[in-house]
C-alpha cells in the first residue's frame, strides 16, 4: 500500500485535466459519506433534539426569511 507522502507526490505530478477528474471524485467520496452520516445521525435520533427546537423555534415566531 502507497503512503500519504507517495500519494500526495503522484497527485502533485498529474496533468491539469486529470487533477480535476480526480478532485471532483474526492469530493463525491467526501459528500457521499457525509450524507451517509447525516442518515445514520437521522436513524439514531441524534438530531431529533435539534429539529424540535427549531420547530418551537418557527411556531414561536423566531425566524427571518431570506
Amino acid at each position: 500500500m502507497l503512503t500519504i507522502e507517495q500519494i500526495e507526490a503522484a497527485i502533485l505530478q498529474l496533468p491539469p485535466g486529470e487533477f480535476h477528474q480526480l478532485l471532483e471524485w474526492f469530493f463525491d467520496v467526501d459528500y457521499q459519506r457525509w450524507d451517509e452520516q447525516l442518515e445514520s445521525d437521522i436513524a439514531a435520533g441524534k438530531l431529533e433534539s435539534l429539529a424540535q427546537e427549531a420547530i418551537a423555534d418557527f411556531e414561536a415566531g423566531q425566524y427571518r426569511t431570506i
